[in-house]
């Protein structure tokens, strides 16, 4: 059962927007070889710029805020994760001396290679992880029996976006907020890298009945927080009833069971279930930029049509298998698993990249990017594994759809490269080879530098 949303105005155009980048920018030529080859570049530059080590200017790598609703004799207990920059982002200072501004609460500044660096103040989370979960509970609001209740920070964590555990239903959300504040060994981690769990206790005169509100009081200016997936569930009759939302929540989450037994007949929960996860499988293809450089450098390298689409069936062949493989549990759970799936992806870039750059033909066969596509699967899924549950209705409806949402975001980048690369070809062959390099270069050296994080982060997980 999903309970009724009201009093939320989705943006859709404006998340489109976003993930589009938001203006278009002309390119002007004496030569149509010149234009297209620009247009090439420009693409380059529209996905690398977001995959830039500027994640630290408080980018939204994790694009989900999740909220576990428990119900009590006297109140309501909240199990929330969400990104740390939704936290802090817009709580920096005024300027320095240097002339960069006071770090945010729970952060530290760092200036690396002139650019500003945000990083996640570990020792001051471990000295007082109750004030950042302040920050939380203050940003928020929830309002039931008419009137604003006030919530009681029970527990924090925080944790590296790969190393946080499952957080899809409420024995997972409590045993998430068991344990320290931070018990990563990583000795720095960027703070749009990190994601915070807090459990709050809002305590009632009685228990809370069939209405209640949870929405945003403010929301940081962040690039993509337009898309960001809101998932809120209520266990009031101990199952989960699921109510989601894309955007700020500046618009509040309404739950109210007296008008869901109350509305007329509206579409099937089956058919809501195709819009919601084929949009956001969309979504997450667009916006990851390490399956964006990916498909990019699959495709530039494709040696003609038939090759091409031997490439992307491979690829969707095996991303389906551990996309479905993954979100069931079919994988290790052993702490390096994750980063070493983040790390392989990475090389696969670099890998695409190489074979395009030296255009050999037998390195983007079927067999082999079917077995790539076995590794971007397993990343596909850990970010299935935050918003559906095993247990969930229609689940096949909703996995399925989540994977046909990847493939139409695929399908999208393809068409976006392949006409121009054609055109290209066609009508200044010569600039062919600038072209491709100026696309896959970047993306090959961007992908480099999640290599060696990525690695680095696998080595020291193995040694836990």
């Amino acid at each position: 059962m999903e309970v009724v949303l009201r009093g939320w105005r989705e943006n859709r155009q404006g998340a489109a927007m976003a993930m589009a980048g938001g203006k278009r920018t002309g390119f002007g030529s004496a030569f149509p070889g010149g234009m297209i080859t620009r247009a090439l570049i420009a693409a380059s530059v529209a996905v690398a710029i977001p995959a830039q080590p500027a994640h630290a200017h408080f980018m939204l790598t994790s694009n989900i805020r999740v909220i576990h609703v428990e119900h009590g004799a006297d109140g309501l207990r909240l199990y929330v994760r969400l990104p740390m920059p939704l936290i802090v982002a817009d709580l920096t200072g005024p300027a320095q001396a240097d002339g960069t501004p006071m770090p945010a609460r729970y952060t530290l500044d760092r200036v690396e290679d002139g650019q500003l660096t945000h990083y996640l103040d570990i020792r001051a989370l471990r000295h007082d992880p109750a004030g950042l979960g302040q920050l939380v509970v203050e940003r928020h609001a929830l309002v039931a029996d008419g009137r604003l209740l006030r919530g009681r920070v029970e527990a924090v964590r925080a944790y590296p976006t790969l190393e946080q555990p499952r957080f899809t239903n409420l024995d997972e959300a409590r045993a998430a907020l068991q344990g320290p504040p931070f018990e990563s060994r990583v000795a720095a981690v960027y703070a749009g890298e990190t994601v915070v769990d807090v459990q709050a206790f809002y305590p009632t005169l009685r228990p809370v009945g069939n209405y209640y509100v949870f929405g945003a009081k403010t929301t940081p200016a962040l690039k993509g927080v337009e898309s960001l997936a809101n998932v809120l569930f209520d266990h009031r009759d101990g199952k989960p009833h699921l109510v989601r939302a894309l955007g700020t929540l500046e618009q509040p989450l309404v739950v109210d069971y007296t008008a869901a037994a109350k509305a007329p007949a509206g579409p099937q929960p089956w058919i809501e279930a195709v819009y919601t996860f084929v949009w956001q499988g969309i979504l997450h293809i667009l916006g990851g930029p390490d399956h964006v450089l990916f498909v990019l450098c699959l495709t530039i390298g494709a040696f003609g049509l038939p090759n091409l689409l031997a490439r992307v069936t491979g690829f969707t062949l095996g991303h389906t298998i551990t996309l479905i493989a993954g979100f069931f549990g079919v994988a290790p759970t052993a702490l390096w698993f994750v980063p070493a799936i983040e790390a392989a992806i990475a090389l696969s870039i670099i890998y695409a990249g190489t074979v395009a750059l030296l255009r050999r033909a037998g390195g983007g066969t079927f067999v082999v990017t079917a077995g790539i596509g076995l590794l971007h699967g397993f990343g596909f899924s850990f970010v299935l594994q935050r918003v559906l549950q095993v247990d969930a209705p229609n689940l096949w409806t909703r996995l399925l759809s989540f994977n046909l949402g990847v493939e139409i975001g695929q399908v999208a980048l393809i068409l976006a490269v392949w006409p121009l690369l054609r055109l290209l070809e066609r009508h200044a062959p010569r600039y062919v080879p600038l072209g491709r390099a100026a696309v896959v270069a970047p993306s090959v050296a961007v992908a480099g530098i999640w290599a060696v994080e990525r690695i680095r982060l696998v080595l020291e997980r193995v040694m836990l």
